[in-house]
């Protein structure tokens, strides 16, 4: 029956990927115009909805560059409550950038973190306040053709990759799998730890990347827990009962990493840049209650983390042991330093003011 009906959706999966294939044209041809800026911007997106691991790769390119460039993150600040330019400061919070955003800044306060819908209008904005800033690192922005960067990451999940995937509604796709063809570098992410070289090389074959793209695998690399209030780290036994509470696109590693760790763990799921509100967090509150075991604690993310400390106010009477569970990357094949040698390489082809 579903089968069925995914059928019926292919006639406007057709008819999308007509109006994406037509816009897109329209640039490649010039009919529409990018602008172009005389700095390293680099876009790092997706072809497919949500759930690639963009965020953590993101963080990664600021590791890297953070300290020898004055870098600055621009996102369109998905689900926010504000519109327009915003650059963050010590004030801002999660409703006002997006839970993204608000994790670079949280994160990385050294850097620059601001948002903004038009990104041909928030680099000069942010320029224009910031003349020192040396890289601009675009989030989610493969598509936001009207900026042209410098170089274009494209993230394509292991278990979903664009190579077998369609346009929406049929599929996950935002444009046509030929879009791959506008990326500098793919990075096929999630990708288990152990992969082979055999199936490396199947999967380039079947990525089959042109001649000026690289091409990198990475796999997800979960931290330490901490506490969402203190940031202090907290020590979990492997007989503790588990509640994790998340609202993110792919929650499926995250609870298989979990379930490695510990005996019983549970999942609470809300939709993906979820704001929370106090019946949220009542219900979180009963369902912790309602697990067996003597030790318990809810477990999140730190895209959500941000999202649940707008109800600190709320959540500190509660007593709820919360805590956060930090991911980042690691490039398989002992790649990681190649990957970032490649980034300096076009970043310096700019030359700047940096020590």
């Amino acid at each position: 029956m579903l089968k069925h009906l995914k059928i019926l959706l292919y006639p406007f999966s057709l008819l999308y990927g007509l109006v994406m294939w037509v816009r897109n044209r329209f640039y490649d041809t010039n009919v529409l115009t990018a602008v172009e800026f005389d700095l390293p911007v680099i876009a790092v997106g997706n072809l497919s909805v949500g759930g690639t691991g963009k965020t953590p790769h993101v963080e990664h390119l600021i590791r890297a560059l953070k300290d020898n460039y004055r870098v600055a993150t621009l996102s369109r600040g998905y689900n926010r409550r504000t519109s327009g330019y915003l650059l963050a400061d010590a004030a801002s919070t999660a409703a006002q950038l997006g839970d993204e955003p608000m994790q670079f800044h949280r994160k990385f306060p050294e850097i620059e973190v601001c948002v903004g819908e038009e990104r041909m209008l928030a680099i000069p904005q942010l320029l224009g306040e910031r003349p020192e800033t040396e890289v601009i690192l675009l989030d989610d922005a493969f598509q936001h053709r009207s900026v042209k960067p410098g170089m274009n990451i494209l993230i394509t999940d292991y278990s979903r990759r664009f190579t077998k995937d369609h346009v929406v509604p049929f599929g996950r796709l935002r444009e046509g799998r030929k879009g791959y063809e506008r990326a500098n570098c793919i990075i096929v992410s999630k990708c288990p730890p152990q992969l082979s070289a055999t199936e490396k090389a199947a999967i380039r074959q079947e990525i089959n990347p042109l001649p000026h793209q690289q091409l990198f695998f990475t796999s997800l690399t979960y931290g330490s827990l901490y506490d969402m209030f203190s940031g202090a780290p907290v020590t979990v036994p492997a007989d503790t009962t588990v509640l994790l509470v998340c609202g993110i696109a792919r929650p499926e590693p995250l609870l298989q990493q979990l379930k490695e760790s510990y005996k019983n763990v549970f999942l609470l799921p809300f939709p993906d840049h979820y704001y929370y509100s106090v019946s949220d967090m009542e219900k979180i509150n009963r369902e912790l209650g309602n697990l067996p075991g003597a030790s318990k604690l809810v477990v999140t993310t730190e895209k959500d983390a941000v999202r649940l400390q707008l109800l600190e106010e709320q959540l500190r009477p509660m007593n709820l042991p919360i805590a956060v569970m930090p991911v980042e990357i690691s490039f398989l094949f002992g790649e990681g330093e190649s990957f970032n040698n490649y980034i300096f390489t076009y970043v310096d082809q700019f030359g700047s003011n940096h020590d």
